[in-house]
């Protein structure tokens, strides 16, 4: 017969309980519940013999509730653990012995193990069946996709959709080919009703042909790489001008007050017949040095954080829309802009004396400068195409190309500011933009309600489209590469798990997941399932007791 489960103790033991109030024997109450009288009394000995376990704690661990709650606290420390923070099995058995549950569940390796096996099996299955379910009503999309490989150290293939952050791909491959790649996405987005337009990542060969040739989609550069190449094009050369420079500075400094000092220690002195020496004319020469090296440093540190103004500069001309005015940037203008900074980041080279290798980092970069204005030729384009599909009026089509877009544009802008000013600013600049559209005479309020929710969802859309970074799937990368500097290994269930708790548990602070902004659902609470699939914590084992140890040097009677 198969050994009743702590549920079914627990229940055993609650419906046992109420027999004396029932006016029941001890033997009725037994045979009313269906169970020996003595393993009754066995279990209610045992539920409340738990050596230094408070005596209230012990009697509710005993009841129905006691055991979920258990079951609620064992899985969470677990799923916190092994699925959010990177630890291992033994920080969850060590927690559970300090805390001191280990009297109400085993806590050896072994038992938790297997238990972290089941959540993890556990969650993947879910993820699975959740993503079956809301792939089903899912309306059909356009997306764009951030890629990356990591390596820990077998090559893991990471994509996913930056608008939600929902992780498409993230498996284990044999290469990082172009073929591999359109293999493991298409398997990854099968069954859901995908058009892929866009594809940002570094400029790897594999993953460029793959968007482009594979999927007939526009290849967007990723910002960060441009400005890191010139950020290696300068900064190492100019902190090291700097350096100099300021040595320089210390040693004209330190003859300055040499020569000075030696001055007044021969005023101090007596002296015998004869010219003194040219003090004067050394220390004006030690001026002249330390005024000349002062002049080199400032020069240095002035190169040095133009350089660095430069760089952000890249950044915040690199908008479809124009942060200052919130006027559109159409690909000629931006051009100009562009070939501004670059002439100065060349200017600056010359003038700095960079070495050769700094000089090639800068032109690589600038090679990229193509790729950036054909971006936002592909955006502007996309976009016109989308508004003109809703066959609006001139008046309203023309509101929402360059008002309605740029408004909402500037408001992601805003939210991705780390600056409280600045965040205030776009903020500002967005309502304005908004307000005429908001106005009662405006043609776009004369609207249906459903048709301005398509609008705005299809504006929200345009806005979303463009992509100029793939800084996500580096930071999942990151997150990827602390799991496994902690566990030292990640098997492909492990892998899973970590994916479906992205995708389905980790909120936005408006209490969303990246499933219910991808597929527009908000799927059921994952750990709420996880708590119905995995089984209840194991009860610990009765030790046996162990003879002590005997001394090696005891003396043996004769």
């Amino acid at each position: 017969m198969k050994p009743a489960t702590r549920l079914q103790r627990a229940r055993t033991l609650t419906a046992a309980a109420s027999a004396p109030a029932a006016g029941q024997s001890e033997r009725q109450a037994a045979a009313a519940v269906g169970c020996p009288r003595s393993t009754l009394r066995d279990w209610s000995h045992s539920a409340l013999a738990l050596g230094d376990a408070p005596a209230a704690l012990a009697a509710f661990i005993a009841t129905e509730a006691g055991v979920h709650w258990l079951h609620r606290v064992v899985l969470a420390i677990h799923f916190v653990i092994t699925l959010r923070a990177g630890g291992g099995v033994r920080l969850v058995s060590e927690v559970l012995e300090l805390s001191g549950l280990s009297v109400f569940v085993g806590a050896s390796y072994g038992s938790q193990q297997a238990l972290n096996a089941a959540l993890e099996q556990a969650v993947v299955d879910i993820a699975a069946e959740q993503r079956q379910a809301l792939a089903a009503g899912m309306p059909p999309r356009q997306i764009t996709v951030c890629e990356d490989e990591t390596f820990h150290p077998a090559i893991c293939l990471v994509a996913l959709e930056p608008v939600s952050n929902f992780i498409l791909l993230e498996q284990y491959a044999e290469d990082r080919t172009a073929a591999t790649w359109t293999q493991a996405l298409a398997a990854a987005c099968a069954g859901l009703p995908l058009t892929l337009v866009q594809g940002t990542s570094d400029e790897a060969t594999a993953l460029r042909r793959h968007i482009e040739r594979d999927h007939q989609a526009h290849h967007s550069p990723d910002l960060f790489h441009l400005q890191h190449e010139v950020a290696k094009a300068t900064g190492l050369s100019l902190a090291r001008a700097v350096r100099e420079a300021d040595a320089e500075v210390a040693a004209a400094e330190v003859r300055l007050q040499a020569e000075r000092e030696a001055e007044q220690a021969y005023r101090q002195q007596r002296h015998g017949p004869g010219r003194p020496p040219a003090f004067a004319q050394r220390i004006q020469c030690a001026l002249q040095r330390w005024a000349s090296a002062a002049v080199t440093r400032d020069h240095a540190q002035a190169r040095q954080e133009e350089a660095k103004t430069l760089i952000r500069a890249l950044g915040e001309a690199y908008h479809p829309f124009d942060l200052e005015r919130g006027e559109a940037q159409p690909p000629e203008r931006l051009g100009d802009r562009l070939s501004a900074i670059w002439q100065r980041l060349e200017a600056l080279a010359e003038a700095a004396d960079l070495p050769a290798r700094a000089h090639a980092h800068l032109q690589k970069a600038k090679r990229l400068n193509t790729a950036l204005l054909a971006t936002i030729a592909f955006f502007f384009a996309s976009v016109h195409q989308r508004v003109e599909a809703l066959n609006l009026a001139p008046a309203i089509e023309t509101a929402v190309l360059q008002q309605l877009i740029p408004a909402i544009y500037l408001e992601r802008v805003a939210t991705r500011c780390s600056g409280a000013e600045e965040r205030r600013r776009l903020a500002a600049l967005s309502a304005q933009r908004l307000a005429p559209l908001r106005a009662s005479d405006h043609p776009i309020q004369a609207l249906e309600a459903t048709q301005r929710t398509e609008i705005e969802q299809v504006a929200s859309d345009c806005a979303d489209l463009f992509q100029r970074s793939s800084s996500a799937v580096e930071g999942r990368n990151g997150q990827l590469s602390l799991f496994h500097h902690g566990c030292h290994r990640l098997s492909a269930r492990k892998l899973a798990a970590l994916t479906a708790v992205h995708n389905f548990y980790v909120r936005r602070p408006d209490h969303t997941t990246a499933a219910g902004h991808f597929f527009g659902r908000a799927p059921p609470p994952l750990f709420d399932q996880v708590l119905e699939r995995v089984p209840l914590p194991p009860r610990p084992r009765r030790r046996r007791p162990r003879a002590p140890k005997v001394p090696y040097l005891t003396p043996i009677a004769a």
